[in-house]
């Protein structure tokens, strides 16, 4: 029979999380242990400032950890070279994109990178992989558009449809619903959990939807000041995670509806 174990794609043990300079180090935040599973979306949240993007940077080996361990598929992180971690993790980062005079087609097939020789010469399978990822988040019609044409909304399915042809385990998207109206977080959102469904991939995302991350997500990581915990958002309401995020003057959760309320 398989073991629970198996199922554990990213393992995070008294990880500490910070920045480091030769005459001093600054700590954002410690104790940090987690496991995910495989084929979950996973949303990281918290109030601003707290470190969220600092722990993805972590994960995503941009940033060194002050101390502890994180395993990805039972390997150290540490270890991983940045070809393998290119192979198992792809990621979705907030930072503008350097060059918009690419097409949609041109952009996605970046994600095959990690395969590709080094003149970046596409196989017909690689072909078969960006048209499958475009198809998954219903860009196909786009792919001869610049991407300079393109909605933000329209412009973030295109850096998903980047990460899917990259065909990593796991995905981590850094605030993937920021710059868009309340119609279209939610529609990406809804995306990401369509995708894990579909695909089996695991993706980890963070966000300051927290409410919809609470309807969407199997398992959320909540950095709150002192601490960070993560399970089933319905095990975190019982036991008041959400309720401590924000000062209780303006902002109070609702634990039926699972939502913030601004206090009257």
């Amino acid at each position: 029979m398989e073991t629970k174990t198996s199922h554990i794609i990213l393992k995070v043990e008294q990880l500490s999380i910070g920045y480091k300079t030769k005459k001093a180090k600054t700590v954002i935040a410690s104790n940090i242990n987690f496991e995910l599973q495989k084929g979950q979306l996973i949303g990281l949240v918290g109030a601003n400032g707290i470190g969220k993007s600092t722990l993805l940077r972590t994960l995503i080996k941009v940033q060194p950890e002050l101390s502890g361990s994180i395993r990805l598929n039972n390997k150290d992180l540490k270890t991983t070279t940045t070809l393998e971690l290119a192979k198992q993790l792809s990621i979705v980062l907030t930072e503008p994109l350097s060059s918009k005079n690419l097409s949609v087609f041109e952009l996605v097939a970046l994600g095959r990178h990690p395969y590709t020789n080094w003149i970046g010469n596409l196989t017909e399978s690689d072909t078969t992989i960006i048209r499958k990822a475009m198809t998954l988040v219903n860009i196909l019609e786009l792919k001869d558009k610049k991407c300079y044409e393109l909605s933000d909304g329209q412009l973030q399915k295109v850096m998903i449809a980047r990460a899917l042809a990259q065909d990593t385990a796991i995905i981590v998207l850094d605030e993937p619903t920021s710059h868009l109206d309340m119609y279209h977080k939610a529609y990406i959102l809804k995306l990401l959990q369509k995708l894990t469904k579909e695909t089996g991939k695991t993706i980890l995302f963070s966000s300051h939807e927290i409410d919809l991350a609470i309807q969407l997500c199997d398992t959320m990581i909540v950095m709150q000041k002192d601490n960070v915990v993560c399970n089933q958002p319905c095990h975190l309401i019982t036991e008041g995670v959400f309720e401590s995020l924000f000062p209780k003057d303006l902002i109070v959760f609702d634990d039926k509806t699972g939502s913030f309320r601004v206090t009257k």
